[in-house]
């Protein structure tokens, strides 16, 4: 089954698309999805000139990540036909890496405004993985209040805070810590991090 990996509109455009590099490395297919406001911040942070059709999305980045054929799709946020829209074609598990407040906002109070919500939505009720990287500081009672509600119903919150006890000497190395452990989380090796007293 794949992994649905979200990129929403908050600062940190460079979890997601890392997250991205190495789940596809792993050889794990993927159900991407990327907000409007994700595009922004991607072409504001990154080097990357994302195209605006979605099926072009999909064969850049499957030719800039090396993807093998049919390893990456990519789902506009209307698209309501799309696999991850249904809880009976669940996938293992699904990341927002990074997720905006508002995001976790709507998830929380079941608002499946785009397919993003409509996907996280369907990952609570079948009682699947959800982890939501958050990313925003400082954080209102609001956004305190929402993430109880999403971990007392089962997410996973994952703040975008990394640790500093590896020191890490680039921002490279910040980002993985995050990646590292999402893919702790979601049970798929890697080498981003070395495990603590290893």
């Amino acid at each position: 089954m794949a992994i649905t990996l979200a990129i929403t509109g908050a600062s940190g455009a460079a979890y997601g698309l890392r997250l991205l590099e190495q789940l596809l490395f792993a050889k794990q297919e993927v159900f991407l999805l990327i907000s409007e406001p994700a595009k922004v911040v991607i072409a504001m942070e990154t080097d990357l000139q994302l195209p605006t059709d979605v099926k072009m999305i999909q064969t850049y980045l499957s030719k800039h990540y090396q993807a093998s054929c049919g390893q990456l799709r990519v789902f506009g946020q209307t698209e309501w036909t799309a696999p991850i829209a249904s809880g009976s074609a669940v996938s293992q598990a699904m990341v927002i890496c990074p997720c905006s407040s508002a995001t976790l906002a709507a998830i929380a109070h079941g608002l499946s405004r785009g397919l993003i919500e409509r996907a996280a939505d369907v990952m609570l009720k079948e009682q699947a993985k959800l982890i939501l990287v958050h990313r925003e500081t400082p954080l209102s009672v609001i956004h305190l209040e929402n993430m109880l509600r999403l971990a007392k119903i089962g997410a996973l919150i994952l703040p975008a805070s990394p640790g500093f006890y590896n020191n890490p000497h680039s921002i490279e190395d910040i980002i993985d810590f995050i990646v590292a452990r999402v893919l702790n989380h979601l049970n798929i090796s890697h080498n981003l991090l070395p495990t603590w007293g290893g």
